[in-house]
């Protein structure tokens, strides 16, 4: 089920460029509970299904833009990224924001090339 906070496309492919919107933890249109470890893997699964939908896969992105709405969950972000890209490590972006769509705690968006 895709959800969105807003007129916008889940997954945009041009050529062989996929940029995949900021995604968040959510299943099945509720965002996951019990904190940043369960929302990012939420995430990643979502992430993972929209880069299948256009035959990519964590690979082949090359860039994300990380947004916390605590800064002081960085460190525990990056053990969990670091997990979920197995050794590929995309150029990247961190930053604090006040506040996420449907209250999340973490949003990745992602730029991935074929």
């Amino acid at each position: 089920m895709e959800i969105t906070a807003g007129p916008y496309t889940p997954i945009v492919r041009s050529e062989d460029w996929i940029i995949v919107s900021g995604q968040v933890g959510h299943l099945d249109g509720v965002l996951v509970e019990g904190g940043l470890e369960p929302q990012l893997r939420q995430l990643f699964a979502n992430l993972k299904r929209l880069l299948a939908s256009e035959d990519a896969t964590i690979r082949n992105v090359l860039k994300t833009t990380v947004f916390l709405t605590d800064i002081n969950d960085y460190d525990q972000m990056n053990e969990i990224y670091i997990d979920e890209f197995a050794g590929h490590s995309p150029a990247r972006s961190a930053v604090a924001v006040a506040a996420l769509p449907l209250s999340a705690i973490i949003e990745i968006e992602a730029w991935a090339k074929i």
